[in-house]
């Protein structure tokens, strides 16, 4: 393309990052999908084709603990081809709290993932998503994707509590998985 076509006052065009899983609402200022660099605002940074990740899917399968192991398991399942799965150690102690929202059993008193619910639902924030994304050193991290009335809020948190959190809600949160860690944990 020669530089008579393009011209140099030609304003640059950009896309700009659509916010993930249910980031709609009142208060999200998205960008149009194409914009002048000097209309994509801070929020909205201009995103490379690297700074973009790419989630899948991903079922609660079980909790199971084999007495030879150190710590009880969490099996997920993606949800689509190719239908890989992801055994996550994890706490007795979260083990049993991650089985009891799975199986949507509330104790006599709430414990500390029922509280957090009845939290979130007060203050009416919603959770939107669990999505795992890192896997370093056998170690999964997670965050909790949250919509509140001021907008989306992000939270870093321990895997076992995203999944509890996202399994605790009235209509359950997807648990996503990005394909980085998939593809780490199958190296």
């Amino acid at each position: 393309m020669s530089d008579e076509t393009t011209g140099a006052d030609a304003p640059e065009i950009v896309e700009a990052p659509v916010p993930s899983v249910g980031a709609t609402g009142p208060d999200i200022d998205v960008p149009p999908a194409t914009a002048s660099a000097e209309d994509v605002t801070d929020e909205f940074a201009v995103a490379s084709a690297r700074d973009e990740v790419a989630f899948r899917v991903m079922r609660f399968e079980s909790v199971l603990y084999d007495l030879t192991d150190p710590s009880p398991m969490v099996h997920l399942l993606e949800a689509a081809s190719p239908f890989r799965y992801l055994v996550i150690p994890i706490a007795l102690a979260d083990a049993i709290a991650l089985q009891l929202a799975h199986s949507r059993i509330e104790g006599r008193r709430p414990a500390t993932h029922e509280l957090m619910t009845t939290i979130l639902t007060r203050l009416q924030a919603e959770v939107i998503a669990a999505r795992i994304v890192r896997y370093e050193g056998g170690v999964f991290y997670a965050e909790l994707d949250l919509m509140t009335p001021r907008g989306r809020e992000v939270l870093d948190c321990r895997t076992s509590d995203a999944l509890t959190m996202a399994l605790r809600q009235q209509v359950p949160a997807p648990i996503l998985c990005s394909d980085e860690v998939l593809e780490r944990y199958y190296a």
